[in-house]
């Protein structure tokens, strides 16, 4: 990991989420989530103070240290149980079915196999288990997709992989996942940079698990 992403990126990171047209996407993706949670990029924890009296414990997974150290002191300000893993959502360190519900939130944007990372979650969601998500991607618009296309390569670069131009709602089916809700809407800001996705999903049980990678 270079001095950039270690050091830089993520003070910018948590100061850019803090964002208060945020919140509402942020509440409605957390209000459903239940039992034991899996917070997926947890980053610094922004959302620990939106978890409901029904979420029992929460983990939460990111790849950066520092931002893990930011989320820490979130977690103990939140009274909620809590346990960060540094690591991958590629390759998540829980068993099979053990989570009752993954929740993401403006995450698969940054990962660079979003494919591998759904078909992980779908592995630790137990079959009843739901994933909450807001996320933003491709826009339905043709001009802004075109922009979309053009700018991502170098705002990837700027942004810790930070795709502008990935179709969520595709990808989350492809993995295995039906879709329960979705809604689709601009929030402010650039176009190309704000279309969002906010829904759920849950296992597609005709399809199964498939491979991973």
């Amino acid at each position: 990991m270079d001095f950039y992403k270690r050091w830089i990126l993520p003070p910018i990171l948590d100061l850019v989420m803090r964002r208060k047209d945020l919140t509402k996407y942020r509440r409605a993706a957390v209000a459903a989530a239940r039992g034991r949670v899996l917070e997926i990029g947890v980053g610094s924890g922004l959302n620990f103070p939106l978890y409901g009296r029904e979420v029992e414990f929460v983990y939460g997974i990111d790849p950066s240290p520092r931002l893990l150290s930011i989320a820490r002191r979130r977690a103990a300000a939140s009274g909620i149980p809590v346990e960060l893993l540094l690591g991958s959502a590629t390759a998540i360190p829980l068993a099979d079915n053990a989570v009752d519900t993954v929740v993401m939130t403006w995450t698969l944007c940054s990962i660079p196999e979003p494919l591998a990372a759904l078909r992980e979650m779908l592995r630790v969601l137990k079959p009843d288990g739901n994933l909450c998500f807001v996320e933003h991607g491709l826009s339905p618009e043709p001009g802004v997709e075109r922009w979309q296309h053009r700018l991502t390569p170098a705002w990837r670069r700027m942004a810790g992989g930070c795709h502008l131009d990935r179709k969520m709602d595709d990808l989350i089916r492809q993995a295995g996942f039906d879709l329960t809700k979705l809604h689709e809407e601009y929030a402010p800001g650039p176009r190309a940079m704000s279309y969002m996705y906010q829904g759920c999903a849950c296992r597609n049980h005709s399809q199964g698990i498939g491979p991973a990678y």
